[in-house]
C-alpha cells in the first residue's frame, strides 16, 4: 500500500459482506463519517419462500444493491466501505463490487453461522484478505471465539473480532483489525 502523492490520502476500498440480516447496513451506518448511501427496500410478499427469514423475523427491509460509507482513519488513509446485499438472489452483484477491493469484513451472527459460509468461501476463493466480525447482537456473546473459529473452519491467520455493529467504536475496531491484517499480508515495500 504505497502513496501516490504526499498530499492525497490513500483511498482503500473495503467490502462489508455476510449473510442476510447479520448487520452489514448497521455497521456501515455506525462508522461512516458521511450519511451512508443505502439501497434498502421493504420486504414484500414476493420474497416469501425466496428469502429465509429464520432468526431475523422482525426484519422489514433489505439491501438490494449496496450500502456505501466513508471513514477517514488518518490524514493518510481513507476507507470507502461497500456493504454487499446478503440474500442469495443478489449475490451476482458481489462480482462487480469486489473489483478494486483491498479486503473485506465478513460479518457473522452466531445464531445463524450457516449463512456465513458463502461469504467466507467467496473471499477465500479469490485470495482477498478478510477478517471476521462477530456481531454480538444486544451484547450477547453466546460462543467463545475459538468455538466460532472452529465452526467456520477459519484459517488461523484470519483475524476474528467480537463487536456490536451498532457501536461506532466497535465497528471502527473491526476495520482497524482488517487494516492491520492487510499490512501483515501485503507489507509496504
Amino acid at each position: 500500500m504505497g502513496f501516490a502523492s504526499s498530499d492525497a490520502p490513500l483511498a482503500v476500498k473495503i467490502l462489508i459482506a455476510g449473510g442476510f440480516g447479520v448487520g452489514k447496513t448497521t455497521l456501515v451506518g455506525a462508522v461512516s463519517e458521511v450519511a451512508p448511501l443505502r439501497t434498502e427496500e421493504y420486504l414484500t410478499h414476493a420474497s416469501v419462500g425466496v428469502d429465509d427469514l429464520e432468526g431475523v423475523s422482525g426484519k422489514s427491509t433489505t439491501t438490494v444493491a449496496l450500502d456505501f460509507g466513508r471513514i477517514t482513519l488518518s490524514r493518510e488513509l481513507v476507507l470507502y466501505l461497500f456493504g454487499t446485499p446478503g440474500q442469495e438472489r443478489f449475490w451476482f452483484m458481489w462480482n462487480d463490487l469486489v473489483n478494486g477491493a483491498m479486503g473485506a469484513v465478513v460479518l457473522v451472527d452466531t445464531r445463524r453461522l450457516d449463512v456465513s459460509f458463502a461469504s467466507i468461501d467467496f473471499f477465500e476463493s479469490r485470495g482477498i484478505p478478510f477478517v471476521v466480525g462477530v456481531n454480538c447482537f444486544h451484547g450477547v456473546r453466546d460462543r467463545a471465539p475459538e468455538e466460532i473459529r472452529k465452526a467456520l473452519a477459519l484459517d488461523p491467520q484470519v483475524p476474528l473480532v467480537l463487536c456490536d455493529a451498532r457501536d461506532r467504536t466497535a465497528s471502527r475496531d473491526v476495520l482497524l483489525s482488517l487494516i492491520d491484517h492487510l499490512m501483515t499480508t501485503h507489507p509496504v515495500a
